[in-house]
């Protein structure tokens, strides 16, 4: 079910749209090496194909988990002779590019770079963490995004329509709600989605002769939904990024679908609860003391009882620190400090504030002059605790932040009209 030509490719528009810049290249036949980069199932190999059709070039298909220099070499050479003889060129398509190791990759460079054979390699992971920055230099790198609803409805469509290399000679009444059920449910996966309907189609009884694709048949042939989601690369720092920002963000419902979708795609719950104690002193900070406390409490909960049940104590410190007021100025606070020591003359503690315990710091007039704070009048007193004024903590309005924001005020004022 592949595509043979561009106008049969469903999806991408976003690179393969009018007068784009892989559809000029492509139709112009100048195309160059390139990087296709995207989820599974959103026509990465299905692309190649059609560069290699529309141009009119030999396609040479390679997988990086099977194959090897020599293999590599073999078919290097191949599109020479080929290209020598016929004046045809080749698409060397190597799926799972990033399988490849940094020699394996190095073995591409002198041909990719002459232009033959040109190369297409396809992968699910970023490939500016995976493939070596020489080859990506003489790459055209694109990112293929998951399929839209409409485009996988449009695919099993044409799927059940196909007599030739589709199920067209299977007599499918295919139920509205059963297409609509696949589309939605496969995450813009097309392999999925194909894949479900023909399982569907080739178990289910035929009734009058026709194959009745329900809805219900539609959820046992895709059964339990998978979610995309790796373990170290992309999805992974993506959802947890969008997790905190969403408790950030004071958008609870959000912060509880990022962390259903991590739990459901097995991420270690320890990484998630990690996370919600940072999350809770950084953007809530003062303005609620008391989510640091609960996100602490959600960290040693969850490790305690494990998964499943550790998705309630987890959701509800997500839940809390969502809907607390938010205040960085501790965060902020402590980032502007660390600038000054790093970079500024680093200050000297007042001798008054040195330790005096010793047998000795007498002597070096050490705690000299120091005034207890809890033997004055609201137990405060005016003394110097730098030996520089600075000023790190800029405490806001927020909730409980603003009681600071007064009392510091409150003390400003006494230590003016002692």
């Amino acid at each position: 079910m592949r595509p043979a030509s561009l106008k049969e490719y469903a999806g991408q528009e976003h690179i393969l749209g009018p007068g784009k810049l892989l559809t000029r290249a492509i139709e112009s036949d100048k195309i160059s090496s390139l990087i296709l980069y995207g989820p599974p199932g959103t026509g990465k190999t299905a692309l190649a194909a059609v560069v290699s059709n529309e141009t009119k070039s030999h396609f040479e298909p390679l997988n990086a988990v099977t194959s090897n220099v020599a293999e590599i070499r073999k078919a290097i050479d191949q599109s020479k002779k080929r290209f020598e003889l016929k004046g045809q060129k080749t698409i060397l398509f190597i799926d799972e590019i990033h399988r490849f190791n940094k020699a394996q990759q190095d073995v591409l460079m002198p041909d990719v770079e002459n232009g033959n054979p040109l190369l297409i390699g396809a992968t699910t992971h970023n490939p500016f963490f995976s493939i070596v920055s020489p080859l990506l230099s003489r790459s055209l790198v694109f990112e293929l995004k998951p399929l839209s609803e409409e485009n996988i409805r449009t695919l099993l469509k044409r799927a059940l329509a196909d007599q030739e290399n589709g199920l067209g000679k299977y007599a499918v009444k295919m139920d509205e709600e059963a297409i609509d059920f696949l589309s939605k449910i496969c995450d813009g996966d097309a392999r999925r989605a194909l894949n479900a309907l023909e399982l569907g189609v080739l178990t289910t009884q035929k009734i009058d002769g026709a194959v009745h694709f329900t809805k219900k048949a539609a959820e046992e042939s895709i059964q339990k939904k998978s979610v995309v989601y790796d373990a170290d690369e992309d999805q992974h720092y993506d959802t947890i990024s969008a997790f905190i920002k969403s408790m950030r963000g004071s958008d609870p419902d959000a912060a509880l679908y990022y962390l259903a979708k991590m739990l459901y795609a097995g991420e270690d719950p320890r990484f998630i609860a990690r996370r919600l104690v940072i999350c809770a002193s950084e953007d809530v900070g003062n303005a609620d003391p008391q989510a640091l406390v609960l996100a602490n409490a959600a960290m040693q909960v969850s490790e305690f009882i494990g998964m499943p049940e550790a998705r309630i104590p987890l959701a509800q410190a997500a839940v809390y620190i969502a809907c607390s007021p938010k205040s960085n100025a501790s965060y902020l606070g402590i980032e502007k400090a660390m600038k000054d020591v790093a970079e500024n003359k680093t200050l000297e503690v007042p001798r008054h504030l040195k330790d005096a315990s010793y047998k000795g710091a007498k002597v070096l007039g050490h705690g000299e002059g120091y005034k207890y704070a809890h033997d004055y009048e609201g137990h405060f007193v005016e003394q110097d605790y730098l030996a520089e004024r600075r000023h790190y903590y800029e405490p806001t309005d927020q909730g409980y932040e603003k009681n600071f924001k007064a009392y510091l005020e409150a003390l400003k004022r006494i230590a003016k009209n002692p």
